[in-house]
């Protein structure tokens, strides 16, 4: 297990996804968004198993800084219906505002380019002030409309 408190990862650190195992499921579990952000996202622990419930289509990574877990995605990867929906993101509290959010996305635009029919990317969020609405639109993401279960949907192109 890695032990967070002591950890030394700044900007410079090198951000990469990788499957979550039981060697680092409980440092997955530990990380944890900011008391303002909670209402946002679900935990890691729901994420997890609603992914395996839907083996069909989650696939889920931890994102590392260097050496250290520092946040979890989430996608939808319906190659059948070749759809593909951001459907979780999180950075841990201590880890945010160093970039690693939008490094972890541009990997994973880079595995989403190579599946089925990919030409563009959903999320959707839910509407509030510590909400991701301005990170999402600083990526390239715009409204489409649409809001499923009170959460506003957009899109990005992948090419």
């Amino acid at each position: 297990m890695t032990e967070q408190s002591n950890v030394n990862v700044d900007k410079n650190s090198t951000v990469t996804l990788r499957e979550v195992t039981k060697e680092n499921l409980w440092d997955i579990f530990r990380l944890e968004v900011a008391p303002e952000q909670s209402r946002y996202v679900a935990t890691n622990e729901m994420s997890i198993a609603q992914a395996y419930f839907d083996p069909e289509i989650a696939w889920f990574r931890a994102i590392y800084a260097d050496e250290t877990p520092v946040g979890f995605l989430m996608l939808s990867d319906d190659a059948k219906e070749q759809r593909y929906f951001i459907w979780r993101l999180m950075i841990d509290a201590k880890f945010q505002k160093l970039d690693f959010a939008k490094q972890a996305l541009d990997l994973l635009f880079d595995y989403v380019r190579t599946r089925p029919g990919a030409k563009e990317i959903l999320v959707s969020y839910r509407p509030g002030e510590a909400g991701p609405q301005g990170f999402y639109e600083k990526l390239g993401f715009t409204p489409t409309g649409e809001v499923e279960d009170g959460e506003v949907v957009m899109r990005r192109d992948l090419w």
